[in-house]
């Protein structure tokens, strides 16, 4: 277990802290995660979240442009001026700030979203609509429309 993998909804104390899932906490440990970056979700009410390698993917990807193009600058701006790390207590939670509040509509529960490398913040009800839509969708392009199921299962 090496990846963020399922969804957890959590309480949001009186204090506004959330404790990370205990299984997304194995994996932060297991890669040695030691800071946690979060940047706000461009198409989705969500908040992205990882570790260094998140920072480095969008780094590799402004290596490659003119920093003084309006793609690189735009691209610094949302990966540094627009991105906020997250500290966790010793007890594993972290604070649901303004920051996070003001872009995903959180309040008292959170979703936690499992995705590989990285895992999103969602306001529950917000998910559950997403990912219901968002299934209706894969099942469309998956199936041509025809409405046949998709197999998940490995050919023997």
């Amino acid at each position: 277990m090496d990846r963020f993998l399922s969804s957890y909804v959590h309480n949001v104390d009186s204090k506004g802290r959330v404790s990370v899932p205990s299984q997304f906490r194995q994996v932060i440990e297991r890669r040695g995660i030691r800071e946690l970056f979060a940047m706000r979700a461009l198409s989705q009410p969500a908040i992205n979240v990882g570790g260094p390698e998140m920072m480095e993917h969008f780094e590799k990807q402004m290596e490659a442009l003119d920093p003084f193009s309006d793609l690189y600058q735009e691209m610094a701006l949302y990966a540094y001026g627009d991105g906020a790390y997250l500290k966790t207590d010793t007890e594993g939670r972290i604070l649901m700030t303004d920051f996070i509040r003001s872009h995903t509509g959180i309040a008292d529960r959170v979703t936690f979203v499992g995705i590989k490398d990285t895992f999103q913040l969602w306001e529950p009800e917000r998910f559950d609509a997403v990912r219901g839509a968002l299934r209706d969708r894969l099942r469309e392009k998956l199936t041509g429309g025809r409405g046949a199921s998709v197999s998940t299962e490995t050919p023997e």
